[in-house]
Formats: C-alpha cells, sequence, structure tokens
C-alpha cells in the first residue's frame, strides 16, 4: 500500500515562492544589502536611494531600491520595484 497519497506528493511544489523583498536586511550597511539581494537575485539593478529621496514611481521587475539612512543602514525592508 502506497502511503501519503497525493498531497504528500504535491508538498514539495508549494517550496518557497521567488523573493521579492528582503526585510531581514533592516539595520545592514548598504553593501550587505547589496551583496545579499544580488546573491539572491543575481542580474538585478539594485539602487542605493537616501530613504527621504524622491523617486519615481514606475514598477520595474528588474530592480530593488535599497533606502538608507544618514548612516548608511537600510531603512527600510528592499523589495523588487
Amino acid at each position: 500500500m502506497a502511503t501519503g497519497g497525493p498531497s504528500a506528493a504535491g508538498a514539495g511544489a508549494a517550496a518557497a515562492a521567488p523573493k521579492d523583498s528582503w526585510p531581514e536586511l533592516v539595520g545592514m550597511s548598504s553593501e550587505e544589502a547589496k551583496k545579499k539581494i544580488k546573491e539572491d537575485k543575481p542580474g538585478v539593478d539594485v539602487q542605493v536611494v537616501p530613504a527621504d529621496a524622491f523617486v519615481t514611481m514606475d514598477y520595474n521587475t528588474g530592480r530593488v531600491r535599497v533606502f538608507v539612512d544618514s548612516n548608511d543602514k537600510v531603512a527600510r525592508a528592499p523589495r523588487i520595484g
């Protein structure tokens, strides 16, 4: 008799979704954050931006903005867009 049934077979298919944000990077330096993002998403354009800067509102799946405070620490979770 087989154990597990169809639900067990589908369990691996629902693994982690593609990463689109990095909340764990808040408080890190911009260089550490850029390195981690590029490890997770090679080829993405990582832009370091002051937290209070004005930026365009367009959505770009090839871009991640890293907003930093005056001490070059990540101020909020970077995400694709």
